[in-house]
């Protein structure tokens, strides 16, 4: 059985066969995309501001500076937060019905400050050694200045929908006779060598989360 939508807010209108509103395919994307932008209303004008996202459980978090005005802003307003994942381009026979290959997720919620300073600071240990497992223990750690300097957000992933297409070319029947060559070029995000820092101590080799990191 198909897990209905929240709300209507997060419905698919058009092809709702490509949504999902469960657990099951909402948190692979997120967890495969660290990428995210978030959308709000700042001074009575929309921005989209885009940052760095991850998740714990049920809930999204996401963080940038403390000086930022329109962060501060966003304590308890309502957001809409995005990620998408570009697969593929898709070819057809005709224009229209050329497409993409994809995985997009958009939550809608109300955002909270992460205020506690011990909270935050393990929100920020989970971020980072949920990229680089164990990495923040071999750190310097953070200043007061530093921590005071970071804001981190959070909303619990409850609004949301998922969009997903996969596949081939979808042609109108008569345009399958056409000599036209019709498929899809493969897109993906590659992670290459990691690059030293030339003022890295001679002999400092890079740790294993480091050689082994990889994006599902």
């Amino acid at each position: 059985m198909t897990t209905p939508p929240l709300s209507d807010r997060v419905r698919l209108r058009r092809r709702h066969d490509r949504g999902g509103y469960d657990a099951t395919t909402l948190y692979p994307i997120l967890d495969a995309m660290p990428m995210c932008s978030v959308g709000y209303v700042f001074d009575g004008h929309p921005y989209v501001t885009p940052t760095l996202q991850w998740r714990e459980g049920g809930d999204v978090f996401w963080h940038g500076s403390s000086a930022s005005r329109m962060l501060q802003a966003v304590d308890t307003a309502e957001v809409c937060l995005t990620v998408a994942i570009l697969d593929g381009f898709v070819m057809a026979r005709s224009g229209f019905h050329h497409s993409t290959n994809y995985r997009s997720v958009m939550l809608l919620g109300t955002a909270r400050k992460v205020s506690d300073p011990d909270e935050k600071e393990a929100r920020l240990k989970a971020f980072v050694d949920g990229n680089f497992p164990g990495r923040w223990d071999i750190l310097r750690p953070p200043l007061a200045q530093e921590m005071k300097g970071t804001t981190v957000l959070t909303m619990p992933i409850r609004e949301a929908s998922s969009k997903v297409r996969t596949g081939p070319p979808k042609d109108d029947d008569e345009d399958y006779a056409l000599p036209i060559w019709a498929g899809v070029i493969p897109v993906r995000m590659e992670v290459l060598d990691p690059v030293p820092d030339p003022r890295n101590l001679e002999g400092v080799e890079p740790p294993e989360h480091i050689l082994n990191f990889r994006l599902d």
